[in-house]
């Protein structure tokens, strides 16, 4: 086949890379580059004002089955039945460069590196810009010829025929570290990560020079980023993981831990104003927890640790982080306790009579399940509060402090292999409840997304998740990471309830605020003063209410116009139909004072004292809501959050 350009405006239209100079040169490149067809490549000569392309279409038609058989075959590792195929096309045409390429690689495979020498040389011969002959010549040279001199010649060569050949870089650097050039190493190493950040050999030979170095710390970042760019079934995998185990070992042996955890500490000591006692301590049924001094009415606080998990330098800035956010959420008066008594245990083991009765048939003492039920309800509410939050923690010690990375990598490991052995051992599942077990498995899941996230390394296949349990724990983590950039004091105690409702857990325990909760509003001048301040509970902080709102405004929005409420404020309108504004003003105040605690739709028989023998669905009484303080105070309407809007407006236009 034969393909004729005229060297005029409309071929530089066709193909602007040709413009800007270059001549003949370019043209000839940049035509064969197109017109190449796996390893056949074409012929182009220029003459007078015309570019002549010239492709062997017979030998493409004739050979390229035979050509992509030797490739698959060589790709899973079958080189002594590519070979004689290989050898029959070089027969038939000795000049495609590729011909010889690949079978100098299957000697090379093959350990005869001095006829893969001979047929990389012959690949040359045809084609002395085959990127990837120069580059297999190289590591020949470097690897089992030892001559870094001829294999610096072949791979300078390589970046001659190809600038952007990220992989001759780092085959260079790498020949560098071996001579200790280190710096010069560097400069190789970077380059080839500018053209692609992503290759992996880049980073582990960086990470090889960093430990060489004594940076101990970049070279356990680099080796992260091989496992983030990498699949965990390739062998730069494991050699990776390996490397990064041993060098973050090596690296939790120093003071840095020590060092960080007195300075944060002291930080909030003097934030928080009170002192921070850590404690070994063994007999704790968690990894390590503090104790905040207000709740247990003590001067200091306590955290706890276990000395028998790897890095609990990583452990003691974790429950430091807790104190952190709280200090933070009582600045903003926003900070929650988790508080869960008898009733919320209560109904927690109803849910558990299947499992129970499966224990008493087994012969298991009444103590012995009252304990395991114990346990398993503190276990999961334990749970449900930390998995969360503990998102947070991680996040924010990973960019906040990456001297902690190491001992955070060894740490979550360790405790991830823990929480997977919990949801995973036969013995678990067969006597767990299915659905508690299946939601201990979700907010597992979510330490194991994290971690992926963080060091690449991924566990989550591993917790054998059915689909319905990934998609939740997918969920939940998606939401995460919408809060997770703009955090604010507090809103992790919002994914706590979210998470808990989704998983309906939310009936085991009580977010409660911490000012009510630890004055109880006794002191008479605080009571007055705060209803005096928000005599309807506006500007309340109880998540539960924000929550429910939330929930109703969503499910009105997914009705659309509610006609009921319409006729409603119909009735409210008619109702109030020449009454004077003060006296509108005094029931918009009653009904807002009877719904301090929420109107919900659902219910009926609200009464409003200063709406006598009226009784009120749920609908209705919001609708009497709105319409007297649309008609008394609009100006304050936004603060109600109620989304009647329209339904206001259809009201007013039915009324008239």
């Amino acid at each position: 086949m034969q393909i004729i350009h005229k060297l005029d405006d409309f071929l530089f239209t066709i193909f602007p890379e040709l413009t800007g100079g270059g001549g003949k040169h370019l043209i000839i490149s940049v035509l064969e580059k197109h017109y190449t067809y796996g390893p056949y490549k074409p012929k182009i000569t220029i003459e007078n004002d015309w570019v002549i392309i010239e492709i062997d279409t017979p030998t493409i038609v004739s050979q390229e089955a035979d050509y992509q058989k030797a490739v698959a075959l060589c790709e899973k590792g079958r080189f002594h039945e590519a070979k004689p195929i290989l050898v029959k096309l070089i027969e038939k045409n000795p000049t495609i460069s590729e011909y010889h390429r690949i079978l100098g690689q299957i000697y090379s495979d093959e350990g005869n590196q001095d006829e893969a020498i001979n047929c990389l040389i012959d690949a040359l011969r045809w084609d002395s810009k085959n990127g990837w002959a120069l580059i297999m010549m190289g590591n020949i040279f470097a690897k089992f010829k030892e001559n870094i001199p001829v294999a610096m010649k072949y791979y300078n060569q390589a970046l001659v025929a190809n600038v952007n050949d990220f992989i001759s870089l780092t085959n260079i650097g790498y020949l560098l570290f071996q001579q200790n050039q280190f710096d010069d190493s560097k400069k190789y190493l970077s380059k080839a990560l500018e053209l692609n950040p992503n290759y992996a050999n880049a980073h582990f030979t960086l990470a090889y020079v960093a430990q060489k170095e004594n940076d101990l710390l970049t070279a356990f970042n680099q080796a992260i980023e091989v496992l983030k760019n990498c699949n965990k079934k390739d062998v730069i995998f494991n050699n990776a993981l390996k490397f990064a185990v041993e060098i973050a070992t090596e690296f939790a042996t120093s003071e840095i831990g020590n060092k960080l955890n007195s300075a944060y500490r002291a930080k909030l000591e003097h934030e928080g104003n009170t002192e921070i006692d850590i404690v070994e301590d063994n007999e704790i049924l968690v990894a390590a927890k503090i104790e905040f001094a207000e709740n247990y009415s003590r001067a200091k606080h306590i955290l706890r640790f276990k000395s028998k998990y790897p890095a609990v330098e990583h452990l003691i800035m974790h429950e430091l982080v807790h104190l952190d956010f709280v200090i933070a959420a009582r600045k903003e008066d926003m900070n929650q306790l988790f508080v869960a008594n008898q009733q919320h245990k209560a109904e927690f083991i109803k849910r558990l009579e299947p499992t129970i009765k499966k224990f008493q048939k087994m012969g298991l003492s009444e103590s012995s399940i009252a304990t395991y039920c114990t346990g398993l309800f503190e276990g999961i509410n334990r749970q449900i509060f930390n998995a969360p939050i503990d998102l947070f923690i991680e996040n924010f010690l990973y960019n906040e402090y990456p001297e902690l990375r190491p001992y955070q990598f060894l740490s979550l490991y360790a405790l991830i292999q823990e929480g997977l052995a919990a949801v995973t051992d036969k013995k678990s599942i067969e006597l767990s409840p299915k659905d508690i077990l299946s939601i201990s498995k979700i907010l597992n899941l979510q330490n194991a997304m994290q971690f992926k996230d963080l060091f690449g390394i991924d566990f989550i296949k591993e917790f054998n998740a059915t689909s319905i349990e990934l998609k939740q724990a997918q969920d939940f983590y998606h939401e995460y990471l919408q809060y997770k950039d703009d955090k604010v004091a507090s809103e992790e105690y919002e994914l706590v309830l979210h998470w808990a409702e989704d998983l309906k857990l939310d009936n085991c325990f009580e977010l409660v605020d911490e000012s009510d909760f630890h004055t109880k509003r006794k002191n008479i001048d605080n009571l007055l003063a705060s209803i005096e301040s928000d005599p309807f509970d506006l500007d309340s902080n109880d998540l539960y209410k924000k929550r429910d709102m939330e929930k109703f405004q969503k499910s009105q929005k997914e009705i659309g116009t509610n006609m009921a409420v319409v006729m409603f404020m119909v009735d409210a309108l008619n109702y109030f139909n020449e009454m004077p504004v003060e006296e509108i003003k005094k029931i918009a105040f009653d009904i807002a004072m009877m719904g301090t605690q929420g109107y919900s739709p659902d219910q009926d028989n609200y009464s409003i004292s200063s709406i006598p023998n009226k009784l009120f669905s749920g609908y209705h009484i919001l609708a009497y809501y709105y319409v007297s303080w649309m008609l008394a105070m609009p100006e304050s309407i936004k603060e109600l959050s109620l989304p009647f809007e329209k339904e206001f407006e259809l009201a007013l236009g039915f009324k008239n």
